[in-house]
């Protein structure tokens, strides 16, 4: 297919550069993949749409501060997005995206403030770069206090919202630090709503996917079916593979929340014949015509055009509903990306 079948306009005013009031309070569309209605709601009543024995599946991965602002040793202003790091005890070594008026040289130094420092030791193409860092005291503490929420480029603000960003730009059950983007379909939910759902009969199940640069990266291709996913790490719990074998196994629907979710339940299930306890690199790039083993809801966010979510949706959904379902949220002036407002797909 050509990446152009993806594509669609949207206006500058309808990307969130904020997230909305209360978490609850962002709109819901609802889209039945079976007779293609269009339901307005809020995803406050989520659970009107959903029912007693269905199973959320949630991503907990948490975003860690990943990004850091400093000088090269020339004074030029540079800008690190720590992505991975390296299993070394006694070293602080990262594997980063590095933004700069000129790419540093290996050998040389960046300054983010007086108590941390990072050596370039590799040049890794792309913009990538092993940084080796050098600090007095503990590295994460450090990072947490120097570090910001690595926004999307597309969030643009007139005015500094950091402490804002360090809470809402988490999901409320976010538990293991590794990711640079949240999981944004999670960013809706509340203590309060899991509990409603519950007392529906509405369980949750937990899995990790760390969301890196591979579920952003540019579809660059012209054709859709030659472009390739970079791994992320993941880990599906015992407990979690248990829940969902039985939902299936009864019949009852399994609701991914968001695409890393989806794709993380996916990948299992072809590697291993169902969904069981694991853990690795998922590798897995979803687009019309591939099937979905244990799908059979999804709730997920507004997604950028010619975008790797957007094409999985559009696999889940099919492309011209999906299409009118985009067509109807900018009608209606939903707010998209990941501050933004919600779709559950039926």
């Amino acid at each position: 297919m050509d990446l152009k079948e993806f594509d669609y306009e949207l206006p500058q005013s309808l990307i969130a550069a904020y997230p909305s009031r209360e978490r609850e309070s962002s709109r819901l569309l609802v889209v039945d993949r079976r007779t293609g209605a269009l339901t307005h709601s809020v995803f406050a009543e989520l659970g009107n749409f959903l029912g007693p024995g269905d199973l959320l599946v949630l991503n907990d991965t948490k975003v860690f501060p990943a990004r850091l602002r400093g000088a090269k040793e020339s004074g030029g202003k540079v800008e690190a997005l720590l992505i991975e790091r390296f299993p070394e005890k006694d070293r602080s070594l990262w594997i980063a995206m590095v933004d700069a008026a000129k790419k540093p040289a290996v050998g040389s130094r960046l300054g983010f403030g007086a108590e941390l420092a990072a050596e370039v030791i590799g040049d890794l193409g792309r913009g990538r770069f092993a940084l080796e860092f050098h600090h007095q005291g503990d590295f994460d503490a450090l990072l947490e206090a120097l570090g910001e929420p690595p926004l999307p480029p597309y969030v643009r603000r007139k005015r500094a919202t950091e402490g804002l960003d360090r809470d809402r730009y988490q999901t409320v059950y976010a538990a293991h630090p590794g990711a640079i983007a949240a999981p944004t379909a999670g960013l809706h939910f509340t203590p309060e709503l899991l509990g409603r759902l519950r007392a529906k009969g509405i369980d949750h199940a937990l899995l990790t996917l760390h969301v890196g640069p591979g579920t952003f990266q540019p579809v660059r291709a012209h054709q859709v079916e030659d472009h390739r996913m970079e791994g992320e790490r993941y880990v599906v719990p015992a407990h979690t593979a248990e829940k969902i074998r039985r939902a299936k196994a009864a019949g009852r629907r399994v609701v991914a929340v968001g695409s890393t979710t989806t794709r993380t339940l996916e990948w299992v299930a072809r590697q291993r014949g169902e969904v069981v306890a694991d853990e690795g690199i998922a590798r897995l790039y979803i687009r019309p015509g591939d099937s979905f083993r244990v799908l059979d809801a999804l709730i997920t966010n507004f997604h950028l055009p010619a975008s790797t979510p957007l094409i999985l949706i559009a696999a889940f959904a099919g492309l011209d509903l999906v299409r009118r379902a985009y067509a109807e949220a900018i009608k209606e002036r939903y707010r998209f990306y990941s501050y933004g407002d919600a779709m559950l797909i039926l």
